[in-house]
């Protein structure tokens, strides 16, 4: 009787899962197993949001292997360690895993290569697991990374994508193998209110319903803030519970300006994890430096914190602020208006504002929201470093009746929405009674600092 073990981290689906496929194909028996990693908690990426979230991925994810007669194998320590020791138990001669881009997923890899290998069982690391194309399969002449989108879009947009699997009728896992607890998802108050059910069911739920209500319309109304009318789908992808090469395909096969906006989405996502494969420190570092002299939490500390609370007197900031902290979620046009008014406006550096949304978001990771945060900053790969978002001239173009300002910013549901985006403008006796923030900064002092940061005329 033989057996392989997959390792879950990033992939919690059974949908097009290529290791545990492999480990299927190879081993009579297969041990599905989740690692508790306690140098997760000690790197500060196990926000409440997010661990609630993976709490439901993972009883989604025993619950469908129960349904195949399998189940989900839980342990809690060092990840090397835990992997090694559930081999050793059941004598498995091989480990399954897909890559990661991450440093820290390197490390890990490398640990558990070094210690599989001392005790002779082989490891073995599926590309296109996480991402829809592995990085470093595409590489530019010269250099080991695209650094401009547009380029890579063009390549990636060529490749032949591998065939997506289904997922297994049956998986049976050792009786002998024992594991923990299942985590509970939690209901302490640190947990956004707002959040969405985790899982590879909810995902695929959510996939379908809407491809069939708003795919067609993605190319048009993306970036309709009131609408609402984006996929949703990050927190998903995050995790692992949806595949991109399967979302990539489907979108593909259902055709239209829609899904082609929508795959160009999803390119962005392995664009930037081509970026960070090749340069991990872009984690922490400026990935082109501009020679910033950013303000921190001691020159800034007044303004930093009135932008974590919605409390900047810019209404569509404001917005984008609060239905961070109920959702856990933010819609990606509000990213790059809050992004860009904390470091461009406000002149805060992009760190600060990269931990505040880590510690809320659901779909936070590394990879795009450090990336992200750089590209509107202008230490990343944006082709315009020095652009500048109005929150006013937004909010005007992408939220015109103010809906959205006044679903998350109620002190504001009685304007009109000529003035829903300028407050000031109302008159004095009006202003007296709304319970909302003069400005935080004048926009023209803001630019012109920046400017003269940036060393620009």
């Amino acid at each position: 009787m033989t057996v392989a073990v997959v390792l879950f981290t990033s992939d919690l689906r059974l949908h097009d899962h290529p290791p545990l496929r492999a480990a299927l194909a190879g081993a009579d028996e297969v041990v599905p197993l989740f690692v508790r990693d306690p140098g997760v908690h000690a790197a500060g990426f196990d926000a409440p949001n997010r661990s609630a979230f993976l709490a439901e991925c993972l009883a989604d994810l025993d619950a469908s292997l129960r349904r195949r007669g399998g189940r989900l194998v839980v342990r809690t320590g060092p990840v090397a360690q835990e992997v090694a020791g559930v081999a050793a138990e059941c004598g498995a001669e091989e480990v399954h895993m897909a890559a990661g881009v991450t440093k820290y997923a390197h490390l890990r890899e490398e640990r558990l290569r070094d210690c599989l290998g001392a005790r002779g069982v082989e490891l073995r690391v599926h590309d296109s697991v996480i991402t829809a194309v592995a990085p470093g399969s595409l590489t530019p002449t010269g250099t080991d990374h695209y650094a401009v989108f547009t380029p890579y879009f063009r390549r990636w947009s060529g490749v032949r994508l591998r065939e997506t699997c289904p997922a297994p009728r049956t998986v049976r896992v050792p009786a002998s193998i024992r594991g923990d607890r299942l985590p509970s998802r939690g209901t302490g108050s640190d947990i956004s209110p707002g959040i969405p059910h985790g899982g590879e069911e909810a995902g695929r739920e959510l996939f379908s319903r809407w491809k069939r209500s708003g795919l067609a319309t993605y190319a048009d109304r993306h970036d309709d803030l009131a609408g609402d009318a984006t996929s949703r789908l990050s927190p998903y992808l995050h995790f692992g519970a949806l595949s991109p090469v399967e979302l990539v395909q489907r979108a593909r096969k259902h055709g239209g300006p829609g899904a082609e906006a929508f795959v160009r989405q999803l390119c962005w996502r392995d664009f930037h994890h081509q970026v960070l494969a090749s340069r991990p420190e872009a984690s922490v570092q400026d990935y082109r430096t501009r020679h910033d002299r950013w303000r921190g939490e001691d020159d800034a500390a007044k303004e930093i914190a009135a932008w974590r609370e919605g409390r900047t007197g810019y209404p569509l900031v404001d917005a984008g602020m609060r239905q961070l902290r109920h959702e856990g979620w933010m819609h990606n046009r509000a990213r790059l208006l809050t992004a860009s008014f904390l470091t461009k406006t406000l002149y805060v550096d992009w760190r600060i504002g990269a931990r505040h949304f880590l510690d809320l978001l659901v779909d936070g990771d590394i990879t795009n929201n450090q990336l992200n945060w750089q590209w509107v900053a202008g230490t990343g790969t944006d082709t315009r470093p020095h652009r500048v978002l109005n929150p006013v001239v937004q909010g005007k173009r992408f939220d015109p009746q103010g809906a959205y300002v006044r679903r998350w910013v109620p002190e504001l549901g009685d304007v009109e929405a000529r003035l829903v985006h300028e407050p000031w403008r109302l008159p004095e006796s009006r202003r007296a009674h709304l319970d909302y923030p003069e400005p935080l900064i004048d926009l023209a002092d803001g630019l012109a600092r920046f400017k003269e940061a940036r060393g620009r005329d």
